[in-house]
Parts: C-alpha cells; sequence; structure tokens
C-alpha cells in the first residue's frame, strides 16, 4: 500500500473534481506516482418520448467523444505532466473496481458532494459505493476542505479494534513522508440506552481503558512523538472540534466494517466523511 505509487483519479469532469486536481498532483509528486485518470460513461437512459442521437448509442462512438474530452482535461489541468488516460462505456464502481485490479491501484483519489445540511445527507453515490466495496485507500474531500498546502498535522481517528495497529502504523508513516505532526483520536460514545441512569463511573472507565490502549499503541509502533485524544460525546463533533483544536489537514481512518455486507449500518466511516472539514484518506 505505502509508498502510494500509483493514484487513480475518476474524473466526471465536475467542477468538484477539479478542485482536487492540485491535491493529486501534491500527492503524485509527494511519493513519485504515476496517476490514471479514468472517465466512465455508462450507457444512456432513454425516457418515453426523448429522442438521443443514433450514434451516440454506439459505443466506440461514445468512447471516442469522451476520449477527446478527457485528452483535453488532461492538457488544461496537467500540462506538461505525463498521466495515463483510460475511456470505458460502463458503470463507473465497476469501470474504478476493474482498473484498480488491473493495475494494482495504491490509492483512489475522489472529491465528496455538497455543502452544509446538503452534505451532511449526502454522499456522491459513486464515491460511497467505491467507500463500501473497495479495500483501495481512498482519498476523498469537499472544495471547501482543501488548502493546497503540504499536510503537516495528521489526524488519525483510532476505533481501537482489531485494524487499529495497522491504520495507526500507515497514519505513522505518512505523517513521517511529510514532515508533519501525528495525533491520535479516540472517542468513546456518550448517547447510553437508559436517560435516567448514572453512567458516569461506566464513562469514566471506558475513557481510562482507551487512554491506557492509545498508550499502548504508541509505545508498541515506537511513536513518542504523537499526541493522544480521549473524548467522550458524539463522534463527528468531536472530530470537528479536534481538527480545528490541532489545525489538522489531513484525517486518516479504518475502513472498518465498511467491508461487510451491512456494515454502512453502523459503521462511522461515512460519517468522517461527510462531516471532517479537510481531507479524509480512509484505509
Amino acid at each position: 500500500m505505502l509508498p502510494f505509487r500509483r493514484i487513480l483519479f475518476p474524473v466526471d469532469h465536475s467542477e468538484a473534481c477539479k478542485s482536487i486536481v492540485p491535491s493529486v498532483k501534491q500527492m503524485a509528486a509527494h511519493y513519485g506516482s504515476e496517476i490514471t485518470l479514468l472517465h466512465a460513461c455508462p450507457w444512456p437512459i432513454a425516457f418515453y418520448g426523448e429522442t438521443i442521437p443514433a450514434g451516440y448509442i454506439v459505443p466506440e462512438v461514445m468512447q471516442a467523444a469522451e476520449t477527446e474530452r478527457l485528452n483535453q482535461f488532461a492538457a488544461d489541468m496537467f500540462p506538461g505532466q505525463t498521466v495515463r488516460r483510460v475511456v470505458v462505456v460502463d458503470d463507473p464502481l465497476l469501470a474504478i473496481r476493474q482498473e484498480v485490479e488491473r493495475e494494482g491501484t495504491d490509492l483512489i483519489m475522489m472529491p465528496t458532494r455538497g455543502h452544509g445540511v446538503v452534505r451532511r445527507l449526502l454522499l456522491g453515490s459513486v464515491t460511497a459505493k467505491v467507500l463500501h466495496d473497495l479495500s483501495c485507500p481512498v482519498w476523498t474531500a469537499t472544495p471547501a476542505g482543501l488548502t493546497g498546502q503540504p499536510y503537516r498535522s495528521i489526524l488519525c481517528a483510532v476505533s481501537l479494534g482489531e485494524e487499529s495497529p495497522g491504520i495507526v502504523r500507515a497514519a505513522a508513516a505518512i505523517a513521517k513522508s511529510f514532515g508533519a505532526q501525528l495525533s491520535l483520536l479516540h472517542v468513546v460514545a456518550s448517547q447510553l440506552p437508559i436517560p435516567e441512569v448514572d453512567y458516569g463511573p461506566y464513562l469514566t472507565q471506558l475513557m481510562d481503558n482507551a487512554q491506557a490502549r492509545l498508550e499502548d499503541l504508541k509505545r508498541e509502533l515506537d511513536l513518542p512523538a504523537a499526541s493522544l485524544t480521549v473524548m467522550e460525546g458524539n463522534l463527528t463533533t468531536s472530530l470537528r472540534e479536534e481538527i480545528e483544536r490541532r489545525s489538522a489537514d489531513l484525517v486518516i481512518t479504518g475502513r472498518g466494517h465498511d467491508q461487510d455486507p451491512v456494515g454502512r449500518l453502523w459503521s462511522h466511516l461515512y460519517d468522517i466523511v461527510r462531516e471532517s472539514s479537510c481531507p479524509v484518506l480512509s484505509i
């Protein structure tokens, strides 16, 4: 996985897509990565009474037109830079999966969609499917969360599950390569089932246990400079507060149970991606 040698940048020609081009360039330059631009054009859907130009439903015609468009995108967005360009007539998710499997992609970089309340309710459908279905690391960001500067403060959201040592190890390697400060965050949920019951002592024990486990991770992985934070409350609220407090410019988190068929029902990954005020790298 690390270092990222092959970056896949799915292109849909939207403004959100164009906004992350500087971040794609920065990541590729940092790791000396090959960039692949992928555009997938699904078959057009005709509704009753709608007319589609006869030639446009021929795959070769569609592919030729979209190839020309992608070539122009590459010339405009990556002038003087060599990038692979792939155009397929297929479902975007299938096209991304096939490219990842065929080329051994190390990292997918995609924008998220929406702002404010809308952003909290909606994640771009292709991005959501990629996060759910693929195991390849995925970098996502909304245009408002981009600074254009090298990463200087990296926040790793730790679940303390089985995947945590691997996620923290990867976060430490990325932070070291960028010369960034690494902070580890674990949030203990305070929404407990019976409001009338005093859960104070129980929450205190959970907080203490989480702090001890973070300290164990820090010691086991030899991360003396890493900062540790355990917070109680809502995950996304706590994450936003910690991003602001640490001036974090990248959040790293695990994919967790989102790889499970029912994972989206109880994983916090989508919440983190939607709510983070800076880019999120999910591993």
